[in-house]
């Protein structure tokens, strides 16, 4: 009998390895906002990852295997996420996981990816909770909040102001940033001028205005999505604030330049991926032709962090062999030091899984458009 359950246990062990490999396809998933008021976060991200999945698979896949995307809405909503992920894990049955959006759902997704110990590649967001722990399974492709935020507070202390606020989303993804401004702050000896919070997914936007507005100043850091940031600006606007507004880049720079229309000249947005809509970076060029190709021709910042999560899912794929398991996927990953995506570098280790921080920042001009 031994023989036989000896068999059985390595036939299972190889079946497991499998899950979402075939012999002509490897199915990735995403679980992302898709509806509501930050749903054109998890549109972008979803139309960047196709639009390099499609440039791979017309030229074969890797190793023979054609890329598969599955999707799930979690409606960037805490008590969805979990759910989600253990859909495309148990029902999909996807080989590893990437382009997830958000952070107070990144926070619900991580125990049940964790659990499963499937690999998740391009988190759209950047917040240290989601990146300490260390976590063995989880590939960050941006900078976090705390380099954006640093970022930030450097260009507004070199141009002579000193009365910084907050307006914060009043979640895991907000507080992440808050603490990152007040830590940039702190750096140089100073404090958080004032505050107010919106709940997540509304427009609540009133008090916060008002606590802000009353403490004139000079600028304000905003950590929230496209739409309550839109009311909020307006609001600001509309009381005749003189104050300088720069957003973290989960904003979703398109999205909320479309949303503010006029209200939104001289904006400032951090970005953590090079300029869509410039020609001098490789892999923006390389983007833009793959996203014209795959029917994605508004080029945003989103659709190029999608893009650049799944180059490097597809070149982790390709070093992880031709019969890739989940554990050497991590461990291709993980090797990867230094690696050229065509002027964009990430790096890896065994130690670190935060890829890159590049940070630059934009503003967004009269005509709606951006600029460096």
């Amino acid at each position: 009998m031994r023989p036989i359950l000896f068999v059985l246990s390595m036939s299972a062990a190889s079946f497991a390895a499998a899950q979402g490999v075939t012999p002509d396809k490897i199915i990735l998933g995403q679980a992302a906002v898709f509806t509501g008021p930050a749903a054109q976060l998890g549109i972008q991200m979803r139309n960047g990852i196709k639009s390099y999945l499609d440039h791979v698979n017309a030229k074969g896949g890797v190793h023979g295997r054609r890329i598969e995307l599955v999707t799930e809405d979690d409606r960037y909503e805490q008590a969805v996420a979990p759910s989600a992920s253990k859909k495309l894990i148990e029902e999909h049955r996807v080989f590893a996981l990437i382009g997830y959006v958000g952070t107070p759902t990144g926070v619900a997704h991580l125990p049940v990816v964790t659990q499963a110990k499937v690999p998740l590649v391009g988190m759209f967001t950047g917040a240290e909770a989601l990146r300490a722990p260390f976590n063995r399974y989880v590939f960050h492709v941006r900078a976090s909040y705390y380099d954006e935020t640093e970022k930030i507070v450097e260009q507004v202390v070199s141009t002579g102001g000193r009365k910084i606020s907050v307006f914060y989303q009043d979640d895991a993804y907000g507080e992440a940033g808050r603490k990152g401004t007040e830590l940039a702050l702190e750096r140089r000896k100073m404090k958080i001028h004032s505050q107010g919070t919106v709940k997540r997914n509304t427009v609540e936007v009133q008090e916060a205005a008002k606590v802000i507005h009353d403490s004139q100043p000079d600028a304000i850091v905003m950590v929230s999505a496209y739409t309550s940031i839109t009311a909020f600006v307006r609001e600001m606007q509309k009381k005749g604030s003189g104050a300088t507004f720069y957003n973290v880049s989960f904003v979703g720079s398109k999205a909320l330049a479309d949303a503010l229309g006029k209200d939104g000249t001289g904006v400032a947005i951090s970005q953590v991926v090079p300029f869509p809509w410039g020609t001098a970076v490789p892999v923006v060029k390389e983007y833009q032709q793959a996203a014209k190709k795959a029917g994605f021709p508004d080029y945003n910042f989103s659709a190029l962090e999608g893009y650049l999560s799944a180059k490097v899912m597809v070149e982790g794929l390709r070093r992880a062999g031709r019969n890739p398991t989940r554990e050497g996927l991590v461990e291709a990953l993980e090797k990867m030091s230094d690696v050229d995506l065509g002027g964009f570098f990430v790096s890896y280790s065994p130690n670190n899984r935060a890829g890159s921080k590049f940070v630059d920042l934009t503003i967004i001009s009269r005509d709606g458009k951006f600029l460096r």
